[in-house]
């Protein structure tokens, strides 16, 4: 008895199953063949090294900052004296053009209160990505009309805690993740 059209189409037969199978063969093949250049899009391990890093600031005194590279950009960790910390806590909120903390260590709609630019307990500690925000130049510290850092390419002026008050640059330098491994030890990152 022959089969009709409508009888064969509603069976899979032996050919349909060598199809499927060997476009699934072909499918893992080919994704085989492409892991290798999936996978060298990974960073190194030299970029992977710098993923944290940690900083010994026990020889930092107060009213000194030093710089420090992590990922490729330099992080600026100033030791505030207390004058410095009055002085930021004093600035009310409607005096900064941006009005976010720009703490990665915070949630992102974090004001930018002096508290909200550090880490509690450590308020004399001041840890910031040092790349100015309007156009990626690196401010120069201790300058300016706030007496925090100056960026001389458009000239933006931040104060003692990292916030634009004058200037092209739309938002304070951003704080980068870090935490304190003990009194003298910071890791970023």
């Amino acid at each position: 008895m022959a089969q009709t059209q409508a009888e064969h189409s509603q069976e899979p037969t032996r050919r349909d199953f060598l199809y499927i199978a060997t476009g699934a063969v072909g499918a893992v093949g080919v994704a085989v063949s492409l892991w290798p250049f999936i996978d060298q899009m990974n960073p190194d391990a030299s970029v992977e090294a710098l993923a944290q890093v940690e900083v010994d600031i026990g020889g930092v005194a107060a009213g000194q900052s030093i710089t420090v590279m992590w990922r490729g950009v330099p992080v600026f960790i100033r030791h505030r004296t207390e004058a410095e910390v009055e002085a930021a806590r004093e600035t009310p909120l409607d005096d900064l053009p941006d009005r976010l903390a720009r703490n990665a260590n915070l949630p992102e709609d974090a004001t930018a209160d002096d508290e909200n630019r550090g880490v509690p307990g450590r308020e004399e500690w001041l840890i910031q990505i040092g790349v100015c925000t309007h156009l990626g130049c690196v401010p120069l510290g201790e300058q300016g009309d706030f007496g925090g850092w100056f960026c001389p390419c458009h000239g933006s002026h931040y104060d003692m805690a990292g916030r634009i008050r004058r200037g092209p640059a739309p938002e304070n330098l951003h704080i980068p993740e870090y935490e304190f491994l003990d009194e003298n030890l910071v890791q970023i990152g």
